[in-house]
Parts: C-alpha cells; structure tokens; sequence
C-alpha cells in the first residue's frame, strides 16, 4: 500500500472516530520495525528460524554434494529446498504475527485504545496525538 493510500485511510478513520465518538477514540501506535528488531520473543524466533534454515541448507548441500545428478533431479533438489525455506519463512512469520496481534490486542484493551496504527520511523502516518504503544508492545512480547 502506498503511502497516499496510507494518509486516506488514517484520515478516514480519524474522521469516522470522530462522527462515531465525537472526537473521544484514542488512537494507538505501534512500530513494528521496532518491535521485530528489539523484542526477545521475536528474537528467539528469529534464531529458530535460522536454526532450521541452516539444516536445511547442510541438507541441500549433502543432496548435491559430488553427485551426478540428472538436470531433473537437481531441479527437483532445487525446489524442494525452495519450498522448504519458504514454508520455514512463512511459518515464523506467522507465530510473530499471531504474537503480536494478540499483544497489541491486549494493550488496547488496558490503555482503552481503539485503533492502532503501525506508525514506523521510516513511514510516519501520525505526528500528534497517537499513545505510543511501541515499547509496551516490546516488553509483553517475552
């Protein structure tokens, strides 16, 4: 999503805030940039991940290793492997997410918060206002 399309839809859901609560939501935000570099919980993830990235690097490597392999079948090793990375990617990802989300979730509750916002370094959405959530988020996620 673009950056426009960003602004349009915090600007949107400002002003539905406003109609709906006469200006009394809060908004929270969260840089998640922030949360995958410094919380622990993402970190041991992260090292898990890698942990089974490296297996199944060694794993490809003894496959191909001083064989006399077909084209077919080294582009069958070839896929395997890619799939694998994949399937290891996507499933750390989603513990993070799920993690994170039910993190987020909670906080929202405890700070009587109703929306947050990704709002990372890099790609402000809010300047004013928002309840930085970002280092409370970092500390739940253990």
């Amino acid at each position: 999503m673009n950056v426009g399309k960003k602004l349009a839809a915090v600007a949107l859901l400002a002003s539905s805030l406003m109609i709906a609560g006469c200006g009394e939501g809060q908004i929270g935000a969260v840089d998640v940039e922030k949360v995958m570099a410094e919380a622990p919980r993402v970190k041991t993830l992260m090292t898990e991940a890698q942990g089974k990235v490296t297996e199944a690097q060694q794993k490809f490597e003894q496959d191909t290793a001083n064989k006399e392999l077909t084209d077919e079948e080294a582009m069958k090793i070839q896929s395997d492997f890619q799939r694998k990375l994949e399937g290891i990617n996507q499933a750390y990802a989603a513990q993070i997410k799920s993690r994170m989300d039910v993190v987020i979730e909670e906080i929202s509750r405890e700070k009587n918060i109703d929306v947050v916002i990704n709002n990372s370094a890099e790609q402000k959405l809010i300047f004013h206002g928002a309840i930085d959530v970002t280092q409370d988020v970092i500390n739940k996620m253990q």
